[in-house]
């Protein structure tokens, strides 16, 4: 690598997503970022690596480019390079809907905004995987106008079925009873039970009905890749997730990874995100159907996830090819397909190795007593007291959850 220019980076959020970026850049380069955010969430809370400052309804957008432009205007005569990283969907969506504005300060690594409300938008994002031969699993769309009953009598594949919000931001803004962030239904009077709940609440979009593929979270798969201005994927990481956390608002949230490698995986989304002229982090979810060998996809995330953290810890830190690409203009060399050695935990080792499937535990204490292993928050240069037993008491509140919501 060249030498690196002087840089800041700008971390857009105070969760895990951006402590694992402050965590990255710190291992990589030895500084300490600066976080804006709506509020001070735990995984950031005392911390030496990361500053976080605190703006009310920083997540409304007229506040955000406010904020920003506040920003640029003081710190117009640096000489530094302000490096925007958006840890969350509606950050990312607001640096994509204002990147030429932003840009003209900042160094933003987001895809225009046409771009991005296609691939963000669920149905949206499932239209384009058929257009690219993208395999994803069979869905049908419902919206506020749907006929819920006659709908969901007519489906046609068995139960259970997967129920989920075509838009994952506006989701967020309603609250109704039994509400998760995807439901795994089991009849029909479940179904239209829950649908029209969600629409009486004020959902204004489509909900995602689709088939469920067989088998439980050992069967999901996770890629995070980083794609350079020149729209040349960099850096692809692929993750083979053992257990998600159960709680209903925290569905689908990874809590245990193993490294994995899939070549054929690598090459289909790395020809898919270079034809799309993509741009910075993505981030997949998918899940292995053993009906037909394929890996399905369920969304792309247009940022690192919050588990990817994952990818640093197996040496391929997220942040050296977005400082090599964005601060350094380095040219594009060639793509980098990881291969991991190290298992990512987000929850105590005996939550893991209480709840995940049997068949993994051996592999899974392998990793543990050769040391092969680590976590986002827990990092030994970054580790008061204080912070400590904070994080202790986040990992410790994983017992109760799993206690309370796990279902096998």
């Amino acid at each position: 690598m060249s030498q690196t220019n002087e840089f800041q980076p700008i971390l857009l959020g105070s969760d895990i997503n951006v402590y694992g970026m402050a965590r990255s850049f710190h291992e990589e380069f030895g500084i300490t970022s600066l976080a804006l955010s709506a509020s001070g969430l735990a995984p950031t809370k005392y911390s030496k690596i990361v500053e976080v400052q605190t703006h009310e309804n920083f997540d409304h957008e007229e506040t955000f480019i406010q904020v920003l432009r506040d920003f640029a205007s003081k710190h117009k005569d640096s000489k530094k390079k302000y490096l925007l990283v958006a840890c969350g969907d509606g950050y990312a969506l607001l640096a994509s809907k204002y990147r030429e504005e932003l840009s003209e300060f900042f160094e933003v690594p987001y895809i225009d905004y046409a771009l991005y409300r296609q691939l963000e938008n669920k149905p949206d994002f499932y239209n384009i995987c058929e257009q690219y031969n993208l395999p994803y699993p069979k869905t049908v769309l419902v919206n506020p106008k749907s006929e819920i009953d006659t709908l969901v009598d007519e489906l046609t594949f068995p139960y259970p079925m997967i129920l989920k919000p075509g838009n994952s931001i506006s989701y967020l803004d309603v609250h109704f009873e039994g509400q998760k962030k995807a439901f795994t239904i089991a009849s029909n009077e479940e179904m239209k039970l829950m649908l029209h709940r969600c629409y009486e609440a004020g959902y204004p979009d489509e909900m995602i009905i689709q088939d469920f593929i067989p088998g439980g979270d050992e069967n999901m798969r996770v890629l995070n890749a980083y794609v350079d201005k020149n729209h040349k994927v960099r850096m692809m990481c692929l993750g083979h997730p053992l257990l998600e956390d159960p709680s209903p608002k925290a569905i689908g949230n990874y809590v245990a990874i193993l490294p994995d490698y899939n070549q054929q995986v690598y090459q289909q989304i790395q020809d898919f995100l270079e034809k799309i002229e993509y741009t910075g982090f993505a981030n997949f979810d998918m899940k292995y159907d053993p009906r037909d060998g394929s890996y399905k996809l369920f969304e792309i995330n247009l940022r690192q996830g919050r588990s990817s953290f994952y990818v640093t810890l197996n040496g391929y830190n997220l942040t050296r090819y977005l400082v090599a690409d964005r601060i350094n203009n380095e040219p594009f060399t060639e793509t980098i397909y990881g291969k991991g050695s190290k298992l990512w935990l987000g929850v105590p080792k005996k939550v893991l190795l209480k709840y995940v499937n049997p068949s993994f535990k051996e592999e899974i204490r392998r990793f543990i007593n050769s040391g092969n292993y680590g976590t986002t928050l827990f990092y030994s240069k970054d580790n008061s007291p204080k912070r400590y037993l904070l994080m202790k008491y986040a990992f410790h509140r994983y017992i109760g959850a799993f206690k309370t919501y796990f279902h096998k």
